[in-house]
């Protein structure tokens, strides 16, 4: 592969912006920013700004395709989707469902995985590329009903250790964060148990009091799903789920900034609370992300989608979104909640962290796979480009 230099206004590294100069790229990794134009390919971005590739840790599908389709296939075309929204690396995550679904799913996203960087498909033709695929996130089945929200509450139950092995076995390992309700008697053991394994453990769809919650937190959970949605509110006498999410440090907090999960103020006050560098972008995007208005499912649950939003049509529950992830980035900054910088180092470097895998993206780092973005100065996506190449033009 080609070493070239990228010239742009600006390069977001994780030390923090810096304008001007030249990035280093050599055979699809990150080399060294440097200040004095080097001696190579120069490849020209003037008046365009660099970010590393977002990171989306809670997405469910893409392009009517759902990881709970427990098909390879379709886990491989939500990755090359993934690329038109800036995303170079993702969770795949599934819902609440048996357990032998959820078996086959994460067996479908470990046969999708072992495709990434293959030079071909299953079929013999060129493999395109889709964003890396991380991990697995097990949203549910751990969860309870009062907030169970889009949710099949058919196949709700405690936490379970056994369950998990069987999921990791069948996921090869992938399994990366789990999701739990935490006032399951079972809860702060199984937090323990699973985190000593190395899976994040997260909190939500659940009506925990703050003491549930930092019981769980205590045991080593450490991200809040999808902050405010499906979680006991926030009360004077009674701080609950959300309470825990702005109060604990140390733990992440997911949050989707479609304009319909969460008011601005709501989004501001848990970046305030837990500082940006704690706050974790995610889209919630289900099957209709990418796809026109409609009729859709998620998991086996009706879904009608218009006017921005999916919804249950069974009572009206907002049911994931269809949120892109470069619009949350672009949402953030025009919302006035957070500056450019910190809006994408919430898509990348804290989502990466939140994950566990920042020691494989959500970064522009030395000896890092160059998966990387092309911003305008408003944040408006142009390319994407997975290990140095160009993937996507807007």
């Amino acid at each position: 592969m080609s070493t070239y230099a990228i010239a742009a206004d600006t390069f977001y590294l994780p030390t923090g912006p810096v304008q001007g100069g030249y990035l280093m790229v050599e055979n699809g990794v990150f080399g060294a920013h440097l200040t004095e134009k080097p001696d190579c390919e120069i490849v020209d971005k003037t008046g365009m700004e660099i970010a590393p590739g977002f990171v989306d840790t809670h997405i469910h599908g893409f392009h009517d395709h759902d990881v709970m389709d427990c098909d390879p296939a379709a886990v491989r075309a939500i990755a090359r989707g993934l690329l038109e929204n800036g995303v170079t690396s993702w969770l795949a995550t599934t819902l609440t469902a048996t357990t032998e679904q959820l078996e086959d799913a994460c067996h479908a996203v470990a046969l999708a995985a072992e495709q990434d960087g293959n030079a071909s498909d299953e079929n013999g033709g060129a493999s395109a590329p889709g964003a890396r695929i991380q991990g697995i996130f097990l949203e549910g089945p751990f969860f309870t009903e009062k907030h169970k929200g889009a949710q099949n509450p058919a196949y709700l139950c405690p936490p379970s250790l056994e369950k998990l092995e069987r999921w990791q076995q069948a996921a090869k390992g992938l399994v990366k964060k789990i999701a739990i309700a935490p006032e399951y008697e079972e809860s702060p053991a199984f937090t323990a148990a699973a985190t000593a394994q190395g899976v994040v453990v997260a909190l939500g769809h659940s009506d925990a009091t703050i003491m549930d919650a930092y019981r769980c937190i205590a045991a080593g959970a450490s991200v809040f799903v999808h902050t405010y949605n499906g979680m006991s509110p926030l009360h004077h006498r009674e701080p609950g789920m959300v309470g825990a999410a702005l109060t604990s440090k140390e733990a992440f907090a997911e949050i989707i900034c479609d304009g319909h999960h969460v008011n601005p103020l709501a989004a501001k006050l848990v970046i305030d609370a837990k500082g940006y560098d704690h706050v974790t972008l995610i889209t919630d995007c289900m099957r209709a992300g990418g796809m026109p208005d409609g009729d859709y499912h998620l998991g086996e649950l009706p879904v009608i989608v218009g006017g921005g939003t999916a919804r249950l049509k069974d009572g009206g529950s907002l049911a994931g979104s269809i949120l892109r992830m470069h619009e949350a980035v672009q949402n953030i900054v025009a919302w006035g909640v957070a500056s450019k910088p910190e809006a994408i180092y919430m898509a990348t470097q804290a989502a990466a962290e939140s994950a566990g895998i920042a020691d494989v993206c959500g970064s522009i780092r030395v000896g890092h796979p160059a998966d990387f973005v092309v911003l305008s100065k408003d944040a408006e996506l142009h390319e994407t480009y997975l290990g140095g190449a160009c993937v996507y033009t807007a």
